[in-house]
């Protein structure tokens, strides 16, 4: 399995589906169903019973999942392309459009 370009707190931009063209933090990253959690992307209305955690449940807004394949990473504001590559003995993230080092 491919290791997974994203992170999470990566900054990325939503480039299809219903909230297109929308940016966000990346929550949670889930790599066996390849899809991830973004803040304020994809938002759910989840109706909940009463619990000790929720004691008056009802109807909660929360994120829900989107795959992977429909983000992209932001780097200094523009949607770039994730690669790979060997910086001395330590693998790296570099945006592919400026060639810069992620992290």
């Amino acid at each position: 399995m491919a290791s997974m370009k994203i992170k999470k707190g990566d900054l990325v931009k939503v480039i299809a589906g219903k909230d297109k063209d929308k940016e966000g933090k990346v929550i949670a990253v889930n790599r066996k169903n390849n899809t991830l959690l973004v803040e304020g992307i994809n938002m759910i209305t989840k109706h909940t019973k009463p619990s000790m955690a929720n004691q008056q449940g009802g109807i909660v807004h929360q994120e829900g999942p989107i795959d992977a394949s429909n983000v992209m990473y932001l780097h200094e504001g523009k949607a770039t392309r994730v690669g790979f590559k060997m910086d001395g003995d330590k693998k790296v993230r570099y945006a592919k459009s400026t060639g810069k080092v992620i992290d």
